[in-house]
């Protein structure tokens, strides 16, 4: 995994997302490559109580596909929390 912030160029398969943070900060990331039957995911954090952390999950396809879903449900609980409708009447 590269330096936090920057994703991962390693792998037959990777995909990167960096979290962005305020006045030029570097933010989370997020790296995942094909890994015999399953997929490796790296997560970096550049802070966690004074130090770098990355967690390293190593998960078959049934085990991906259950955290990706439960990843895009968490993702839609927030973003529904975050905007307001409108009001009904």
């Amino acid at each position: 995994m590269s330096e936090p912030g920057e994703g991962s160029q390693t792998g037959s398969q990777t995909g990167a997302q960096t979290g962005g943070g305020t006045g030029g900060e570097r933010g989370w990331s997020l790296s995942t490559r094909a890994e015999g039957e399953g997929v490796r995911l790296e997560l970096g954090l550049p802070d966690l109580g004074g130090r770098p952390v990355t967690a390293i999950l190593s998960l078959d396809r049934t085990e991906a596909r259950a955290f990706a879903r439960a990843l895009l449900a968490a993702a839609g609980d927030a973003t529904e929390r975050t905007f307001v409708g409108p009001h009904e009447t």
